[in-house]
């Protein structure tokens, strides 16, 4: 993995954090809600075991992590109301590519969550792409539908160098 994707990808999944002082060391404090809306900030994320993640931004008022969708095996994490959960693919259509689909659908639990993204190479990035496009719509029964504009970036396993 080149250093500048390293960099960026450590830069994307902590998100940006408010620090403060408790006890001697600095604490993250996470946003509970993104400009309002019933969606918050994601913890720290790791690199996937195998497969791609998107990691992905707000591109609102305020830019925080608040998607994170696995390829393999397919499911998006969300902190909804103040809940981390995953939510598992149920229709894909499009190819955007690094195991993603242009449109992907998840659900669970009355929740429905649509992510429709554009999925750009760059020649300066190795495993992993650009995500410099997209939505995410979220449709809860009995509550307005919400559409955020994000942004981000895919990272993905490493893979052994004497088996590619």
């Amino acid at each position: 993995m080149k250093p500048g994707l390293l960099v960026a990808l450590s830069i994307v999944v902590a998100g940006p954090v408010a620090a403060h002082r408790a006890e001697g060391r600095a604490t993250k404090v996470l946003l509970t809600s993104i400009d309002g809306l019933p969606l918050g900030e994601l913890p720290k994320q790791g690199l996937p075991a195998q497969g791609c993640a998107a990691y992905l931004w707000s591109k609102g008022t305020t830019h925080a992590l608040v998607a994170m969708a696995n390829a393999d095996p397919a499911a998006l994490r969300l902190s909804l109301d103040g809940t981390v959960a995953d939510y598992p693919r149920t229709a894909q259509q499009g190819v955007a590519g690094f195991g993603f689909d242009r449109t992907t659908t998840y659900q669970a639990g009355g929740v429905v969550a649509i992510l429709d993204m554009t999925v750009q190479a760059e020649g300066d990035l190795t495993q992993g792409a650009a995500v410099p496009s997209g939505t995410l719509t979220l449709e809860r029964a009995g509550k307005d539908s919400i559409v955020l504009p994000v942004g981000g970036l895919i990272g993905c396993a490493q893979t052994d160098p004497q088996t590619g």
